[in-house]
């Protein structure tokens, strides 16, 4: 049994006659015949008495064709599912996030999207971006939010914003952009090995993680806090992305300065694997967030052109 057969026996039903749904089917009447007749033998009643002028349907056709109409239903409606956009999100989700994005971004979308979506379970792990992609084909969590992109071809990657990376312990007031060069010669504080943001850091600072002195890396922190603690006591600099440097104190903004034009940035996407299966989720939350993030980035009010993309 198929759509293709019900759909013939109710032409036949509505036209009375094999003719007249062969037509309306765009079909031989032969080929429509021998469907129904298919049909029927298959579920051992007559659904048509074809003796009877115009022709009848049976009883037991009664019975089948008011299930025939609910399938047909059923079966746009499965079609219009692909049109639908949920308004809200409801059951388990989980999600795997890294500690240098966590800190920042977290405060600022939970807020709205767990009232928004009261019914929803959210589930957030901070872990590193090996973990998280580990973690996403394995099944153990729904989506990842870390920098990118991976070049991972398993994955999808949805761009969430482009945040832009700033220098901190720069003691030349008089300087409102710095450069890459304003910095090369300086000792910098990195984040532990093994985390993006600090591959970053060494490659807008063009370090080279064989040829790195002692002096350059005495230790290695584990928290942007630490970083700028260190930078405080001992000297040098340290890297941190723009939306940690908005819940800075006024007095640690002014030793914070802006990298000039092309900015450098991170771009940090939602990542899922097989996101065929959850498209209507990636979209809801993805959107949330631009539209959450969007007026505490200055990188929004950017073109494309004059901003630098650092890869991990």
């Amino acid at each position: 049994m198929n759509f293709q057969q019900l759909e013939y026996v109710l032409a036949v039903h509505n036209n009375k006659h094999f003719g007249q749904a062969s037509e309306c089917c765009n079909i031989t009447q032969a080929t429509l015949s021998a469907m129904i007749k298919k049909l029927e033998e298959e579920l051992g009643f007559l659904i048509f008495d074809r003796s009877r002028m115009p022709v009848k349907t049976t009883d037991m056709g009664q019975n089948f064709i008011v299930l025939t109409k609910k399938a047909l239903q059923n079966r746009q409606e499965m079609y219009q599912l692909k049109n639908e956009t949920i308004k809200e999100l409801t059951g388990n989700l989980s999600l795997g996030i890294i500690p240098t994005i966590a800190n920042s971004l977290l405060p600022i979308i939970l807020p709205s999207i767990l009232k928004e979506n009261p019914k929803l379970h959210l589930s957030i792990t901070e872990i590193t971006t090996d973990n998280i992609i580990h973690q996403l084909k394995t099944d153990k969590i729904d989506l990842g939010i870390l920098a990118t992109p991976l070049n991972d071809e398993t994955l999808d990657e949805t761009i969430l914003y482009y945040e832009a990376m700033m220098v901190y312990g720069v003691s030349d007031s008089q300087k409102r952009y710095i450069s890459s060069n304003d910095i090369r010669d300086k000792k910098i504080w990195l984040l532990e090995e093994g985390n993006c943001f600090r591959k970053q850091s060494m490659t807008i600072c063009e370090m080279k993680e064989k040829t790195m002195d002692t002096d350059n890396l005495n230790f290695e922190g584990s928290s942007f806090e630490t970083l700028l603690n260190l930078t405080d006591s001992f000297g040098g600099i340290t890297l941190i992305p723009e939306l940690y440097f908005n819940q800075l104190s006024n007095n640690r903004k002014n030793k914070t300065k802006s990298f000039d034009i092309p900015i450098p940035v991170r771009e940090i996407s939602l990542v899922s694997h097989r996101p065929y299966s959850k498209i209507q989720t990636i979209n809801l939350i993805s959107n949330k967030i631009k539209h959450l993030i969007k007026n505490h980035l200055s990188t929004s009010t950017y073109k494309p052109k004059d901003l630098e993309i650092i890869g991990i």
